[in-house]
């Protein structure tokens, strides 16, 4: 899977992700200070799908005609401790289906609709 992390995504958890041989980039280190707007468009380019604790992306990914090769993955979860880093990658490596989706993980469930 090509997943897009956003600044405020753990950088821990995207070299949980690297490691679990998903191909991720992360802005905090790829780009940092990129407007919300640009993530997004990025994410698209590159056809990945995004990862964000950021709830603008909600209205970013609604006004925006996204294709179905990325995504939106919100999660309104507390941010991670490196204790629990593992858990939120398996939370995100436990589905395939991402791409083609607005998804919001919080606890206890995963919501999703169609972009």
């Amino acid at each position: 899977m090509r997943f897009l992390a956003d600044e405020n995504f753990p950088g821990a958890a995207v070299a949980a992700l690297s490691a679990a041989g998903c191909d991720v980039v992360w802005i905090g280190t790829a780009a940092p200070g990129t407007s919300d707007f640009e993530v997004l468009a990025r994410a698209a380019r590159e056809r990945r799908v995004l990862l964000t604790f950021d709830k603008d992306f909600g209205e970013l990914a609604k006004a925006s005609a996204l294709p179905a090769t990325s995504g939106v993955v919100l999660l309104r979860l507390p941010m991670p401790t490196p204790e629990n880093i593992g858990l939120l990658a398996q939370l995100i490596l436990g589905r395939d289906d991402w791409a083609g989706h607005f998804s919001v993980i919080e606890p206890g469930r995963v919501r999703m609709r169609p972009l």
